[in-house]
């Protein structure tokens, strides 16, 4: 996916952007609060080998997620303006679309209004993407790319679209009276928000484990269809700043960020039938 600027004002580029639905970007020393006036899109993690999102632990102002070490997973991105937004994002500090080391003036996806999309990996092409996969930071592609620096967090940073001027409507000569009554007349509406876009997704599968600091490696190929769209910035910076950071529970847990009551508690998919047990129920316990 490629980004094409017009030689114009920074704050009036314009991008050409997936149509699919989304992406994002950390930038180091930026912190969300410094920079998100408004909340625009909301970030998830979706973990696809247990079928659910990944449960945020929050502490100092800052958002965790807990990866299981082999599992993939999605990035869910919801839109939750009426108006298209542009998401550029970015994992370990690398922008999910190009490659490049992330910065929120790149490429990113477009969030038609209302729009959720799950992103599934780092674009390849039109039609792929390598599926987004919790590993140790030595087996990450950032680390893999020489940059490590920022592996462990995601970001996104959403951008609204300018608005659209309303068309000059070309009217003959006046006469002076007929210009005076102009003037006394109500100025016309303007015009309407623009319409959105839409995505579309697939699927895929591994495990291990691992007690290194998480990273996210650079998984196998897997069908995921995009479009290009337009989209010009109504500024040359993102209305809003999303930053979720992320490991192993066990290294959460370790730096005190999940409680350890919590450690037994493993992101998994739910069992009907548990311990297989044939008994009868039992009474609750007595008060």
């Amino acid at each position: 996916m490629r980004t094409t600027t017009s030689s114009i004002q920074p704050a009036r580029r314009r991008f050409t952007v997936s149509a699919l639905g989304l992406a994002g970007l950390l930038l180091a020393g930026c912190s969300a609060p410094a920079l998100a006036q408004e909340n625009l899109v909301s970030l998830e993690v979706f973990d696809r080998d247990a079928d659910q999102l990944l449960p945020v632990y929050a502490k100092d102002q800052r958002q965790y997620v807990a990866g299981r070490p082999g599992a993939r997973y999605a990035l869910r991105l919801r839109n939750l303006t009426g108006g298209r937004v542009l998401a550029v994002l970015s994992v370990d500090g690398i922008n999910v679309i190009s490659g490049q080391t992330a910065g929120w003036a790149q490429t990113g996806y477009v969030l038609a209004p209302y729009e959720s999309y799950d992103i599934r990996g780092w674009r390849k092409s039109d039609a792929e993407v390598a599926a987004f996969q919790f590993a140790a930071i030595t087996q990450s592609y950032a680390a893999q790319t020489g940059r490590p620096g920022h592996v462990g967090v995601i970001g996104v940073a959403a951008f609204r679209e300018k608005a659209v001027p309303p068309p000059v409507i070309e009217s003959p000569p006046l006469l002076r009276s007929d210009a005076e009554a102009r003037d006394r007349a109500a100025p016309a509406p303007s015009a309407a928000p623009m319409a959105g876009a839409t995505a579309m997704q697939e699927k895929s599968a591994p495990r291990q484990e691992a007690a290194a600091k998480l990273g996210t490696a650079h998984g196998e190929r897997e069908t995921s269809y995009t479009s290009h769209t337009r989209f010009e910035r109504a500024s040359s910076r993102p209305q809003s700043v999303v930053q979720l950071e992320y490991d192993s529970l066990d290294r959460l847990v370790a730096a005190g960020i999940v409680p350890s009551r919590w450690a037994q508690i493993r992101p998994s998919r739910p069992r009907p039938f548990p311990v297989s047990d044939n008994g009868y129920v039992p009474d609750p316990p007595s008060r």
